[in-house]
Order: structure tokens, then sequence, then C-alpha cells
């Protein structure tokens, strides 16, 4: 149906805007006001929600949706992310990316799956490259795939400080982060620079000395994975007061967190403590990628899979064991992601945004309808739409 009436919903904007009316029509939100009275003949779908927040759709800036993985073998290449996956952890908007493989994983298959995606009723986009260097890119430049391929939004997951990666020199990220730029400023795109950043010492150490021996600016890189130790958290907070977006990854493993990983929930009110600005971090589900523990040699130990639910997740325990205000944990995953990635219509309940939508529980925060681009893909806890082969 082309017009819906949300009637008596706690609006989170994010910010709380209290008790509202919402009215969506032909997939945007037309209007938000404390009563709306339609004086039409057109037919409405007119819901009560008293009782529920009423919040954007979550924004997930990394997720793997052709599958990731094989570190151990060709055995353990992770599976693709199906729709039911992103509809179960209410993200409406995703960004995949390849990841350590980029030689049985390609190009060609990320992007068909990013179309099939937005055919199937999500937003999608994609990151050129992956983690190693030279860049392997779809057009044979950064740029050109930036500024030709709609979807395209930035360069991702480049690697740094960790094994797996090409052990890039300051002058190679600066050249790599030029290219994405120069794409994002000639698109009017983001331009952005995924950076996973691995478990080696230098941590960020590579992004300061870019920024400090070339034009880049720091804000150019959004590192990822930064809760992934006490001492790269501590240094992620200086990024971010510098100017930067930093990312924590919602999915995780005992093993993982056993091994010195900062909680993603418990990162955020960390990071917040030691005085990060609260716009500028963001939670990413680092969906279907494979979560590989190495030992001290380098050597695989275990491995599992990334859950697309894990940001919903996240986002509870940090207000509801975290203590995080709920105006700020929705902040992290809906608009801040959607500003490093420069998507206007995106992760603010605002007149002429996009109409992704999530109704939740008041108590429990769970996740009972989700409405993307002003279409149903769950609704009162029913999903009633599912990807094409599920």
């Amino acid at each position: 149906m082309s017009f819906i009436l949300f009637r008596n919903a706690n609006v989170y904007a994010p910010s709380p805007l209290g008790l509202k009316d919402v009215l969506v029509s032909h997939g945007r939100i037309s209007e938000i006001a404390d009563t709306i009275v339609l004086e039409a003949s057109f037919e409405v779908e007119i819901i009560d929600v008293e009782g529920h927040i009423l919040c954007p759709g979550f924004v997930d800036t990394l997720t793997h949706v052709t599958g990731g993985g094989g570190e151990g073998g060709f055995a353990t290449r992770t599976p693709e992310m199906n729709l039911s996956h992103a509809i179960a952890g209410g993200v409406t908007t995703v960004t995949g990316a390849l990841g350590t493989d980029a030689v049985c994983r390609s190009h060609e298959e990320l992007v068909a799956k990013v179309k099939g995606l937005k055919e199937e009723g999500l937003s999608a986009y994609f990151y050129t490259g992956n983690y190693h260097y030279p860049v392997k890119t779809l057009t044979g430049s950064v740029q050109k795939d930036i500024m030709l391929i709609d979807e395209c939004i930035g360069i991702g997951e480049i690697a740094i400080a960790d094994h797996r990666g090409s052990q890039l020199t300051w002058r190679e990220l600066a050249s790599v982060a030029a290219e994405a730029r120069v794409g994002g400023m000639c698109a009017k795109k983001a331009g952005i620079v995924s950076v996973h950043v691995g478990p080696g010492d230098e941590r960020l150490d590579r992004l300061f000395e870019v920024a400090e021996k070339s034009d880049i600016p720091l804000k150019q890189f959004y590192p990822t994975h930064i809760n992934r130790s006490e001492l790269l958290l501590e240094q992620g907070v200086k990024f971010n007061q510098l100017g930067g977006y930093i990312d924590f990854t919602a999915s995780s493993t005992p093993d993982i967190l056993a091994s010195g990983e900062v909680k993603c929930a418990h990162a955020l009110k960390q990071a917040i403590a030691a005085g990060a600005d609260e716009n500028r971090i963001t939670f990413s589900t680092d969906g279907h990628a494979s979560l590989p523990n190495f030992n001290s040699k380098g050597e695989l130990v275990s491995l599992k899979v990334g859950a697309m639910t894990s940001m919903h997740a996240e986002f509870k325990d940090a207000v509801q064991i975290e203590q995080i205000k709920l105006e700020t944990a929705l902040k992290v995953v809906t608009q801040n992601p959607a500003k490093v990635l420069q998507l206007t219509s995106k992760g603010q309940i605002i007149k002429g945004a996009d109409a992704d939508i999530l109704i939740l529980n008041n108590n429990s925060l769970a996740i009972e309808s989700v409405l993307a681009k002003g279409q149903w893909l769950m609704k009162q806890t029913i999903a009633v739409r599912k990807g094409t082969y599920e």
C-alpha cells in the first residue's frame, strides 16, 4: 500500500520527539505531527503503535553480503547473506565488501548481490577493493568505480596492522585514499576509505602517518574493529577526537572476547567516558564475515560467522546493560553511519527521508515491525518478505 499512517508512536528520530503521528507515502516520510488528519479519498493503512518506539531502520556499514572467510581453507568460506538475515536484525541499508579473499570472491559477484538485495527491498551499496594492495577494482580504477557505478560509495576493507594485509606504506595508502577522495568529490559520494584494523601492534599508526605526511585529511578514513583491544580503543578515541569516525564491530565470539576484544556496547560506554564524540561513533555487524581467532604465531585457532542480528543485540545491551541513553545508542546504528556514508535520506525520521522504519517494543526493544522504503518486510513479528530462494 502506498500510504501508511502510524498513530501514537513514541518517535526517536533518533532524537526523542515524543508521541507523534507519522505518515508514509510512496516510500517516503511525508509528515510528522502531533495529530495527522487526512481529508482524502485514497486508501490508507492506519496502524496504532501506542506503547511502541518508532525509529529509523539500521544502517550497516560493513556486511560481507557474498560471504567471506577462507582463512582455514576452502571449506571455511562463509555463506552469503539472505534478505531474512537483514530483516531479523532491523537492517534496512547494507554496505557490501570483500575481505581477505578477492580471488574466489569477485567484485562482479559482489555487485550482482547488491543489485539483487535492492530488488528484494533493501537499500544496498558496496566498497570496491578488499584487504589488499594493489587494489582490485571493476573498471581498473578506484576513481572510476566510485564515479561510474551507482552503488559504489568508497573503497574497503583495506587492511592495516594485520598479517593478512599487504603491509602498505603510508604513501601507498595515501595514494589509494586520494583516488577515493577525488572519485567521491566528482560523484557527490562519500568516497570513504573503510579500513580493516587488525591485531598488529601498529594499530592506527599508519592512518596518523598519512594525515601527518600528506594532504589527505584523517576523516577520509573510516577504521573498523576499533573495539578489538583496549589499546586500539584508546587510540581510536584519539582518532575520533581529531575529527574521524570510528566503528565498533558487533559480531564476536566468546573466544575473541576472551582474547582481549572489548564488547561492542561496552566499548561505546568506554569511548564516551574517555571523551569521544558520540556523533562520530558507529556500530556495524561485519555480517557473514569469518570471525577467526589466531594465536600468537598467526595460526588459526577457531572460526565463527558474523551475525546480522548482532547490531540490534549490542544496541539493546548499550541501553539495558550499559545504561546509555536510547537516543545515543540509536545514533550509532542509524544517523551516524548514514552520515559517514553521506546517505542523506537514511538514518533519520524526518520529513522527506526514505521510509526505513522500525517499530520496537517500548520495554524490551525487540523488533516487531520493519519497513524499508515504505514496504513491509516484517509486520507484528511476522516476516512478510523473504529472499528469492529462501
